[in-house]
């Protein structure tokens, strides 16, 4: 029988013959939703692990990351070559494990999770060489007086100025330094005064935050905060800790101290916020602390802009980094500090794709590292404060406001007993308050969390009711825009002149309220009042929202009326009315989490009033004044009702006391989805601690045109629900058009 390896080798491709053959496999993690590594051979030198490589992958090449642990055991014969071994810094052994983990935790396959760290694919070749230009020795004898031949008008005697002086430019530069179009150029170039070559291309230097510039002035309590988080990040090593403080409490400039400790120690910094693109106030407090603004990641950024940033991270030149969820993934080779800040908010849960809640994941890969992570927020999650009583967390408060500034007086508007006038949503009350806040010159805020103009639009002579094509949801309708929108799938049509069901004209009517309606109440109460949105839908850029929240600063409106974007750290000095409109709205549903959310929505709302010299009111619209989230609201008293929320969820087995992960089946028709959950059911475990329920429609029963069925599965804190879900659903074989999303710890019910 002929020796093992003799006939391996004797299989292999020509180049990799010889001794030490083994030694030259090795596997590569593809940014693919496949289950593992695949295995290669290295035709070359030896690919440390982390090192982005490009493979064969059938007919295309595929960039991947050569990873840890041992091959797949094919035979040699069946390997392909690694292409080539890029240049780029590889992964870090930190963000290896993490995605490991990320993906162990989530159920998601590792190379769909190593994607999100890969999302840059152009940022792993070598930056392209440019085209500038420069003044050709004929260029430089016209200019000289050498030569009168061609003569020079003075724009273009400009432009070769500019090229004799300085550096080579790129055409686009040079016209715009000389004001000129870049026809003037390119005739220079064509008369052949002017040259145009490659050149290496110039790597964009990222601005250095100076960690030595004076901050504002802190108060007892923020310097009290501060320093110990500066003593956290000296004393290095993995810890948690929790700045809570009341709005306006000053979080941002207390936490800056750690930040600006992170840089003193030569470590680079993440900042993690829910809603980047509306971070203009933030990024600009930034500015004044560190000379400088920081890197940006949100998916705003042009492709140009997410190439560079990824190169700055890796590179270690992007020392602070501001970004959404995804920026957890970059490849930081320094990382010495995170920051979640408004750590209770939902945006931090991806539903798309990889599920994950990125605070959590944040103080997953803080632990990997081995460094401090800060989390922030007026009104921490119960999951964070029960953490902090369980001494997993350490609890650093800012209990006052900064300065002068008092909280607001919160009062509630029973309406029950306040008669709102037809078609109108503004109690007497709270248009009383409206009307003397605007006579005193003053601002107020609106807060009403729907979008559009109305929630429903119906035909009042057959009843007809709009509804979305592809999901069980109504059309909600966007009178500014003249459009009927499915805010779950995007599905958009003209708003029609008569029913389409009976074709009565002028039979369609609104019902219920939202920001668009509310606008035209204010705009007819009180027509002299400067009034605009905060929606996202009408923010199209940073840009945009970084223009309307200074004109909010500059007093250029007097009333704003917003969805829950208004909720998200805004600072208006002005601002000393807050209005809810529907405060019970964020209470309907199933949702287990569903008082905690509201609760921390509308207190981050009103803690948008009175934040400077100027006394602040909070009055709260509701159907329900005896329900425990408006009493806690109306008297200011947090803990006695998050000790309520987590004493009933106790109970109930419930997070934080319990486990949930929820199992969502989806096909293109209901029997299909049916087959598939039944099939699951007959499969469900059968283990003590381990509730399945279900299955049963989701709430949106149908999303995209897909019909949905969900499982939910409950059990005790002590088990894992991973390798549970993953027996149950290898014992169930699936039709390919089925999908079955798997979403441990939900946040949605839908």
């Amino acid at each position: 029988m002929p020796d093992d390896d003799a006939s391996s080798r004797e299989a292999l491709p020509t180049g990799f013959r010889g001794e030490g053959i083994a030694a030259h496999r090795v596997r590569v993690l593809l940014p693919l939703p496949l289950p593992e590594a695949l295995d290669y051979f290295a035709p070359g030198s030896l690919p440390e692990p982390g090192a982005f490589v490009r493979v064969p992958l059938g007919q295309r090449s595929v960039a991947g990351v050569v990873w840890d642990g041992a091959d797949n055991g094919l035979p040699a014969k069946r390997l392909k070559p690694i292409i080539e071994i890029l240049a780029t810094p590889g992964l870090q052994s930190e963000l290896r494990q993490f995605i490991e983990r990320v993906a162990a935790y989530t159920m998601a396959p590792p190379g769909a999770v190593l994607r999100m760290a890969m999302s840059v694919p152009e940022a792993l070749q070598p930056p392209r060489p440019r085209r500038v230009c420069a003044a050709s020795p004929a260029g430089r004898a016209v200019l000289a007086g050498a030569t009168t031949e061609p003569r020079l008008t003075p724009t273009r005697r400009r432009v070769l100025e500019i090229l004799s002086s300085g550096p080579q430019l790129p055409a686009a530069e040079l016209a715009r330094l000389a004001a000129c179009s870049p026809g003037v150029v390119r005739d220079l170039i064509t008369a052949g005064l002017v040259d145009e070559r490659f050149a290496p291309a110039v790597t964009a230097e990222a601005a250095t935050p100076d960690w030595r510039l004076a901050g504002s002035a802190l108060s007892t309590d923020q310097s009290m905060a501060a320093k110990r988080l500066v003593d956290g990040v000296a004393a290095g090593g993995f810890g948690v800790s929790v700045l809570d403080g009341v709005t306006g409490s000053g979080k941002t400039e207390t936490y800056f101290a750690a930040v600006a400790a992170a840089l003193a120690a030569d470590r680079q910094v993440l900042v993690l916020l829910p809603e980047i693109a509306l971070g203009a106030q933030w990024l600009e407090r930034f500015r004044r602390r560190f000379g400088v603004l920081p890197a940006q990641w949100h998916s705003d950024l042009s492709a140009a802009e997410r190439r560079d940033t990824w190169r700055a991270v890796a590179a270690g030149r992007a020392r602070v980094v501001v970004g959404a969820r995804s920026a957890l993934f970059l490849p930081f080779p320094e990382l010495g500090l995170i920051i979640v800040d408004e750590e209770h908010d939902p945006s931090y849960k991806q539903e798309d794709g990889v599920i994950y809640h990125a605070r959590d994941m944040a103080v997953l890969r803080a632990s990997l590292a081995g460094i401090p992570i800060i989390l922030v927020s007026a009104t921490p999650s119960l999951e964070t404060l029960v953490n902090v009583a369980r001494g997993r967390y350490q609890r650093v408060s800012l209990p006052r406001r900064h300065a002068a500034a008092e909280l607001p007086v919160v009062r509630l508007v029973d309406l029950r007993r306040e008669r709102l006038e037809r078609g109108r949503f503004l109690s007497p009350l709270l248009v009383s308050e409206l009307a003397a806040t605007l006579e005193a010159g003053e601002q107020a805020l609106l807060f009403l969390n729907r979008r559009g103009y109305a929630p429903l639009t119906l035909c009042r002579a057959c009843g007809h009711r709009f509804q979305c094509p592809s999901c069980t949801a109504w059309l909600v309708e966007h009178r500014f825009t003249g459009r009927l929108l499915c805010h779950y799938c995007g599905h958009a049509e003209a708003v029609p002149a008569c029913c389409p069901e009976c074709l009565a004209g002028g039979a369609l009517v609104p019902c219920g309220p939202g920001v668009e309606r509310l606008l035209e109440e204010v705009t007819q109460r009180f027509p002299q009042a400067r009034a605009t949105l905060m929606v996202s839908d009408q923010l199209s850029s940073p840009r945009a929202a970084a223009e309307l929240a200074q004109a909010m600063t500059e007093q250029r409106y007097d009333l704003l009326i917003g969805t829950q974007i208004v909720a998200k750290g805004h600072h208006f000095p002005m601002l000393t009315l807050v209005g809810v409109v529907d405060a019970d709205l964020g209470l309907a549903g199933g949702d287990l989490r569903a008082a905690e959310r509201t609760y921390q929505l509308l207190q981050q709302v009103g803690g948008r009033a009175g934040r400077a010299e100027h006394k602040g009111r909070v009055l709260i619209q509701t159907w329900m004044p005896d329900q425990p989230v408006m009493q806690a609201l109306a008297a200011g008293d947090r803990d006695p009702f998050l000790e309520a929320e987590a004493a009933a969820r106790r109970q109930a087995g419930l997070p934080p006391f319990g486990r949930l992960a929820a199992l969502i089946v989806s096909a293109d028709d209901a029997e299909t989805s049916d087959l598939t959950a039944r099939a699951l059911s007959r499969a469900a475990p059968q283990l003590p601690g381990v509730t399945v329920l279900g299955p049963a429609p989701a709430p949106l029963a149908v999303l995209r045109g897909r019909h949905r069925r969900r499982f939910l599965v409950k059990a005790g804190r002590e088990v894992r629900l991973q390798p549970i879900l993953q027996d149950w659903l290898s014992r169930v074989r699936t039709a390919g058009s089925v999908r079955i999303q798997i979403d441990i710890d939900p946040y949605s019910f839908l």
